[in-house]
């Protein structure tokens, strides 16, 4: 693709990283083949070659061209970002970051309504802060009447309880996790079935109370420079384990762990933190990253439930990890049943489906038909989003993949 920016353009760092990006797109279209919202809205505008074009139109205008539209906005807000597009694309094009650099530039020179910005606002202050959401959760469950329904539908009637966690310095394999900002709340089991897992196998968990939210939340709603200064603190939090040999930072939401392991991308440019930030992201392993590496038969788990498997996009599509959970599942035992158009995306989209309710509920029943086509006792992910929002419509159960693992163990 042709582009025409000014070379006084060029000197910009994003304007060169968005050139060499835009150059790489040969304008095929096998991207909108496999576009959720294309394939719902059938825009091209609301597919990635239409929105690389807008992205490409507004960059290469000035900051007063009336082509920079509320329309350009609304077309960008509709992408997911479930990176299908670029597990798609023949040419390696890297659509997310010319994503984050269209959207930074958008929210720079045309200001939200009022309303937006106070939505996006009061979702980043209640979601990021793990103690501040368990509250607001707490209280949202005790008057969930009042709740508006697209909140109220995402809130778990009662938890699973957590149980006992292991002793964190019991082996000598030590490993960190990301407790993360909703799922403590949502789902606390998660992590302490994973903890307990690992423990079998001879590793121990550490938790690190100082590190927080990812810093997706923020940076997907455009508040980026929120987003880098928590991920600089969670790195300053991790560090001080990672010198003393920790082996990996295990993430149990592939969300989170997507965005850990552009840690070092994100940092590049930062000099006291780009190496840093490279390490960290060098560590960062989903929990099936480590499972399968390790002897599962030392677990002695007898699966015997009938499951399907939810593969959040970004765990197939972002960290490329398609397969791996079906693989460890199958082995110990477990039976998986086929599910049509696995690649498409559940509407979940971190707040998406709270900021594009309409869109995230086709997908939702759309996803939900595939998965409940051949009659599993229950649906499980990797996600806490996807989980969710998939249990947000009260047909099947959805629980994460290590709570069936770990209640399965003798």
């Amino acid at each position: 693709m042709q582009t025409q920016f000014t070379d006084a353009d060029r000197q910009k760092p994003h304007i060169q990283e968005a050139d060499s990006i835009l150059r790489t797109c040969v304008h095929c279209g096998f991207c909108n083949a496999t576009c959720p919202t294309y394939q719902l809205l059938g825009d091209e505008r609301d597919g990635p070659r239409g929105r690389i074009y807008l992205m490409k139109e507004l960059l290469e205008s000035r900051d007063d061209d009336d082509q920079v539209t509320e329309e350009t906005r609304l077309h960008l807000d509709r992408c997911l970002t479930c990176l299908n597009c670029e597990t798609t694309c023949p040419s390696g094009v890297e659509y997310h970051k010319l994503l984050n650099i269209g959207r930074a530039e958008i929210e720079r020179r045309v200001p939200r309504p009022a309303g937006e910005r106070a939505q996006r606002y009061a979702l980043r202050k209640m979601m990021v802060e793990p103690k501040r959401f368990q509250a607001l959760l707490k209280l949202g469950q005790t008057f969930k009447p009042l709740v508006p329904s697209k909140l109220r539908n995402k809130m778990p009637a009662e938890p699973i309880d957590a149980g006992v966690r292991p002793d964190a310095h019991r082996h000598t394999r030590q490993v960190l996790i990301l407790e993360g900002c909703v799922q403590p709340g949502l789902s606390p089991n998660t992590n302490a079935a994973t903890a307990r897992i690992l423990d079998r196998l001879g590793i121990s968990v550490t938790p690190v109370a100082e590190a927080g939210c990812c810093g997706a939340v923020d940076f997907h709603l455009n508040a980026q420079d929120d987003g880098r200064a928590r991920m600089r603190a969670n790195i300053d939090a991790w560090w001080p384990y990672i010198e003393q040999g920790a082996e990996a930072i295990v993430q149990t939401a592939s969300g989170c762990g997507a965005f850990v392991k552009e840690y070092g991308y994100m940092l590049k440019d930062d000099p006291e933190y780009a190496v840093k930030a490279q390490k960290v992201s060098t560590l960062a392993k989903d929990i099936v990253e480590i499972l399968r590496d390790e002897p599962l038969e030392a677990l002695n788990v007898k699966g015997s439930k009938r499951l399907a498997f939810h593969c959040p996009c970004t765990l197939q599509h972002a960290q490329k990890l398609n397969g791996a959970v079906e693989g460890v599942l199958t082995k110990l035992g477990f039976s998986l049943t086929p599910v049509q158009d696995a690649h498409l995306c559940c509407g979940s989209a971190g707040t998406y489906s709270i900021t594009q309710p309409e869109i995230a509920t086709q997908l939702r029943d759309n996803k939900l038909n595939a998965l409940e086509a051949g009659n599993p006792e229950m649906i499980v992910t990797a996600n806490i989003g996807c989980q969710t929002h998939l249990a947000g419509a009260n047909r099947t159960p959805v629980r994460h993949w290590v709570e069936i693992v770990d209640a399965a163990l003798p």
